[in-house]
């Protein structure tokens, strides 16, 4: 359960992390917050090192799950290509993720925008999540 690389764990979850940055930062950042309705200021009050601690440590339970899914299937004698890994990993943010903030964003009337931006962002966190754990298995 706890054998998973450890090192692949934290790679993997700091490119995740990195994506996110990259997203929300010059890609998709002006409009984020427009969806959201705030402001550069509002979000430079927030509590940065428990927002991106936070953020981190919720990216570590995601990669650490990722890798031990990946470990459970080696464990039943699959080898999975770097492809089927990435695609697995795509596949949990497709079919997990994705429904979930869908059905949250429905309930809580939150605009089109603003899903089609936090959902895209989590399939390609996942993506790189996947392809890091295919490379260091």
């Amino acid at each position: 359960m706890f054998d998973v690389n450890w090192l692949g764990v934290i790679l993997a979850a700091a490119a995740g992390f990195v994506v996110g940055g990259i997203w929300y930062g010059p890609i998709m950042g002006k409009k984020w917050m427009g969806a959201v309705g705030l402001r550069e200021e509002q979000i430079r009050e927030g509590n940065m090192p428990l927002i991106y601690g936070g953020a981190f440590a919720f990216s570590l339970l995601a990669s650490w799950t990722l890798a031990h899914t990946f470990l459970s299937y080696a464990e039943y004698g699959a080898e999975l290509s770097v492809v089927a890994k990435v695609m697995t990993a795509f596949g949990a943010a497709l079919g997990f993720i994705v429904p979930a903030i869908g059905t949250n964003y429905l309930f809580s009337q939150k605009s089109k925008t603003l899903f089609f931006i936090d959902a895209s962002y989590w399939l390609l966190f996942y993506i790189a999540m996947g392809f890091v754990h295919a490379h260091l298995p």
